[in-house]
């Protein structure tokens, strides 16, 4: 082993560089432009012209439930006065109770954009909306897997197409504006927003973020099938220490920089075009409160020029919850000064009336006000707000929920769900089997798509989505109703027929448990432990005493641990939430009529409190043979399934990995090879996946690191040989000092089980 003596400092041009506090910021290069400079200069003229309480008019966003009279029913009046007299600049959130169809969608903008027209300068309202798997919240919508599902493709292609068909039924709703990508790490798998996020790793997360930004906003943002993003949440929301949410998080700078900072860096340079602040706090300081974090960081350092938006009250959660502001006045000013460009307030004025009086006493500058509304009209002015009516007309969207749509739903759902066991082949099944479909998660939509679904908490999918197939419906259809047997046995968190369902598995070949978590996102998915439901064990337990084959289906959010009773089951397959189309794409795996080629976005723990990720430091990986002869110790590292893991009806081989340079500087790019043949029977898709391992650092190194990976289809008997370029910032990492190097020495390449050895001189 070649051990490092010194340290080489490498700089790359879009690479980070960390500050250390007081210290300036360096700007990593050129600010990233989102705009384009003819947007620029109208939205320049228009600022001129505006006076002061309209510019902070600008600023507001609030809820359409604020000018309702009841659920549904809007109040012109209200929403008169929030534009005429209080000048606000954006609308947001679903009105009523839940999604509502394009057309009532576009009878609502059409009053919105009436009134906008009766001010003196004709500002359009700039509308948004959670999309999130979809067009969440339009009825009809084609849904797809959520964030974590789409993660478990590894087909950035397939994940920007997806994307793009969100794009086109969001602005066939007449809807300009989404809040997506989340670009969150989670460091937690109790995190209940963990779904909506894309795994554990930072670089599947950078190239699956690019790759929603690129489906959303196209070439041009302004085109009729185009949505301007928000990525999301800005930033360490994801890592809590208790894994609750909206909870502390202590993440040390040089952490931070390495993690979580690359992944909105990537999406920033794909042009995002806004971005949600976290509703957390770092090291004790609230991130809308932040200067650092969203100045310094995020606007010098990261080159972000796009528009900057609170995340729902928060800036009056400075007050009311975080408590570093005495009133609401201190956190208006704390909040405008830090960075924030526009305030989720969400339902009243107190947003615009304190503003008003902070600027006129100076202890707001005016400087900040302009640069803030600036982008705001600016961002309007992309979308093409001024110039064209944003009311959607049906017939340029006619393949809103189309079956062509649906099909990429489909596909994207059948590329995510992941096979994780296939003990003695049992799967594929045979049609000619009778099954018992039994578990809480078999009969009902909710479990399929989770929140963010018609409603906040997706409860209301069986509702909306009556004509989809759930996973006992999807199998009834395939095999016919004669061959299933069905008994729900429990609910997610109650114990209903559970002799019930061991009396039917005794008349059955196959026993397909279906078992997961409640639909939820935010707060209300907060947990108090990791493991599946009680009701969950025990129906688990009963089936597998019956001596029955037992397919194990998850439909979670999270990684539920369920070790006690998976390691006894035949076969575990998990699909996440997959989505309206999630059952026809399990029914079809399960049967072999698609090839299941979905792999984990993270680590699987195999106990409640074995939490490490795939990319763990040695400490966290200490084997039976590092420790002391005298005790005895669990494995320091044992998921009951790794990061990447998944499984095919078909066989891969790896061989001929090459590299064209054994020995490196630090501005070479390393080029891989490597040859992968299918040596089943079957056609399927790989994952090739390239890691890292830097064998010596000043700061301990990861054990492995994923740096490249690669999506491809064989036919039985082919073979293809992919290429990979390791570029110079792939070997570095952010140092004690804080600033990014690369250090000579060792590092090992890793594809599948084979290993090639390179040095950096």
């Amino acid at each position: 082993m070649n051990i490092k003596k010194a340290m080489l400092s490498t700089w790359v041009a879009g690479m980070l560089v960390c500050i250390t506090t007081p210290l300036k910021a360096e700007v990593t290069g050129p600010p990233v432009p989102v705009f384009s400079k003819s947007s620029i200069t109208k939205a320049k003229k228009l600022l001129a012209s505006l006076t002061l309480e309209e510019k902070i008019g600008q600023m507001n966003q609030l809820t359409i439930t604020s000018f309702e009279s009841s659920p549904g029913v809007l109040d012109e009046v209200k929403l008169e006065e929030a534009i005429l007299k209080y000048n606000i600049g954006s609308i947001l959130n679903v009105p009523g109770t839940g999604a509502v169809s394009p057309k009532s969608w576009a009878k609502l903008m059409a009053k919105i954009e009436a009134i906008s027209n009766k001010t003196d300068k004709k500002i359009p309202i700039l509308y948004g909306i959670d999309a999130i798997h979809g067009s969440s919240y339009t009825s009809g919508a084609t849904l797809f897997p959520q964030q974590i599902g789409m993660a478990a493709t590894w087909n950035t292609d397939l994940v920007e197409q997806g994307t793009r068909v969100s794009a086109y039924e969001t602005r066939a709703s007449s809807i300009p504006w989404v809040f997506s990508p989340d670009l969150d790490l989670p460091r937690s798998p109790v995190w209940s927003r963990l779904w909506e996020s894309f795994g554990e790793d930072t670089y599947l997360s950078k190239t699956m973020g690019v790759a929603m930004v690129k489906g959303f906003e196209g070439d041009n943002v302004g085109d009729k099938y185009n949505v301007a993003t928000c990525i999301k949440h800005f930033v360490g929301y994801g890592s809590t220490v208790t894994g609750r949410d909206r909870t502390p998080s202590i993440i040390p700078d040089r952490v931070l920089q390495q993690f979580d900072l690359p992944i909105f860096k990537a999406a920033i340079d794909a042009k995002a075009k806004s971005i949600m602040i976290s509703s957390g706090e770092i090291n004790g300081t609230p991130v809308h409160a932040s200067k650092k974090l969203l100045t310094t960081i995020l606007k010098e350092q990261l080159g972000f020029q796009g528009m900057v938006l609170t995340d729902w009250q928060d800036i009056i959660y400075l007050h009311t919850r975080h408590k570093v502001a005495k009133n609401n006045r201190d956190a208006v000013k704390m909040a405008v000064n830090a960075g924030i460009d526009m305030s989720m307030v969400p339902d009243n004025y107190t947003f615009y009336t304190d503003l008003l009086l902070l600027v006129k006493s100076g202890e707001v500058p005016m400087s900040r006000i302009d640069d803030a509304v600036l982008k705001i009209l600016s961002l309007k002015y992309e979308l093409g707000l001024f110039d064209q009516p944003f009311v959607a007309k049906a017939k340029a969207y006619d393949k809103f929920g189309s079956a062509e749509h649906e099909t990429l739903a489909y596909n994207a759902a059948a590329e995510s769900i992941t096979l994780l066991k296939n003990k003695e082949a049992i799967l594929p099944l045979s049609k000619n089997k009778k099954i018992l479909v039994t578990g809480p998660t078999a009969n009902s939509m909710k479990f399929l798509n989770g929140g963010w679904t018609f409603t906040w908490q997706g409860e209301k999918a069986d509702t909306y989505e009556k004509d989809e197939y759930t996973i006992l419906e999807a199998f009834e259809e395939k095999i016919g109703k004669e061959n299933v047997n069905y008994v729900q046995g429990v609910e997610i968190f109650k114990e209903l027929d559970i002799t019930e369902a061991v009396k039917k598995a005794e008349n059955v070949d196959v026993i397909v448990l279906c078992i997961g978590e409640h639909n939820y996102t935010e707060t209300p998915g907060d947990i108090m432990g990791l493991a599946i439901t009680e009701p969950q064990q025990k129906l688990a337990e009963a089936l597998i005493a019956t001596g029955k084959p037992i397919v194990l289906v998850l439909n979670e959010g999270r990684p539920r641990t369920i070790t006690s009773f998976e390691t006894k089951t035949n076969a575990t397959i998990q699909c996440y939430l997959p989505g309206s189309e999630g059952s026809r794409a399990l029914i079809d795996i399960i049967y072999g009529d698609v090839n299941p080629s979905g792999r984990l976005p993270y680590n699987y723990p195999r106990f409640t409190n074995s939490l490490q990720k795939y990319n763990r430091k040695y400490t966290e990986s200490l084997g039976d043979e590092e420790q002391n002869d005298d005790a005895d110790y669990q494995k320091s590292y044992n998921p009951l399934y790794e990061f990447g893991a998944g499984l095919s009806y078909t066989t891969f081989e790896y061989t001929n990995l090459t590299v064209d340079k054994t020995t490196f500087s630090n501005s070479d790019t390393i080029t891989v090879n490597v040859t992968i043949k299918n040596t089943g029977k079957l056609a399927g898709k790989e994952v090739v996946q390239l890691y890292l391992t830097d064998k010596v650092a000043s700061i301990t190194p990861e054990v492995k690191s994923l740096r490249a990976y690669q999506k491809i289809n064989l036919t039985p008997g082919e073979s293809k040989t992919i290429n990979f370029n390791l570029n110079p910032e792939d070997f570095m990492f952010v140092n004690e000092a804080e600033k990014w190097v690369a250090e000579p020495g060792e590092f090992v390449i890793k594809i599948d089980s084979l290993t090639k050895t390179i040095e950096l001189k």
